[in-house]
C-alpha cells in the first residue's frame, strides 16, 4: 500500500506520457510489494504528480534542466514490507517505468532519484483509524506478509 510522490519536470510528462508514467510506476509498486491481484487492493496504491516549475530545482547550485530531465520519486511504503532486496527491486522497476514513459520527443536525459522510505509502524492511518502491518497485509493482500493477518479463528 505505497503512497508514491514523483516530482517531474513541468511539461514533460503530458497527456499520454503522464499516463504511462503512472500505470507504470502502479505496476513497479504492485510487483515490488507483492500487492494482491483483487482489483480492491490494486487501488490502494497511490501516486501523486508534482510538476516542478522551470528554474526550481538546482544540482549544485545550478539549473540543469536545460541539459537533464531530472525525476525524483519519494515511495513511501509501511515500514516491513520491504527487505533489501525488495527495496533493490522497487528502485529498479520505477526507474524502468519512467524510461519507458519519456516522450519520444525528449532530447535531454533522463535523470532519476528514487527514495523508499519507511513508514514506522503504527504511523499511518486510514480513514481516522491507525493501521499496523497487519492490517496493510489484510488490504493490500501482500504476498509475502500474509502470515501476519489473522485467521477467522483467531480473529
Amino acid at each position: 500500500m505505497p503512497f508514491i510522490i514523483i516530482k517531474v519536470p513541468e511539461g514533460v510528462f503530458e497527456g499520454a506520457a503522464r499516463q504511462k508514467l503512472v500505470a507504470g510506476v502502479t505496476a513497479a509498486a504492485k510487483d515490488a510489494e507483492q500487492i494482491g491481484d483483487d482489483p480492491r487492493q490494486e487501488f490502494l496504491t497511490f501516486v501523486q504528480i508534482e510538476e516542478i516549475k522551470a528554474g526550481c530545482l538546482f544540482a549544485g547550485g545550478h539549473d540543469v534542466s536545460a541539459q537533464v530531465v531530472p525525476v525524483i520519486v519519494l515511495w513511501h511504503a509501511p515500514a516491513g514490507v520491504f527487505d533489501d532486496a525488495g527495496r533493490v527491486r522497487a528502485i529498479a522497476l520505477v526507474h524502468q517505468a519512467i524510461t519507458a514513459a519519456v516522450p519520444a520527443s525528449e532530447a535531454r536525459r533522463l535523470v532519476t532519484s528514487v527514495m523508499v522510505g519507511d513508514v514506522p509502524d503504527g504511523s499511518w492511518s486510514a480513514n481516522g483509524v491507525r493501521w499496523r502491518l497487519a492490517e496493510f497485509a489484510r488490504a493490500a493482500g501482500f504476498k509475502h506478509l500474509q502470515h501476519l493477518v489473522p485467521t477467522l479463528a483467531e480473529a
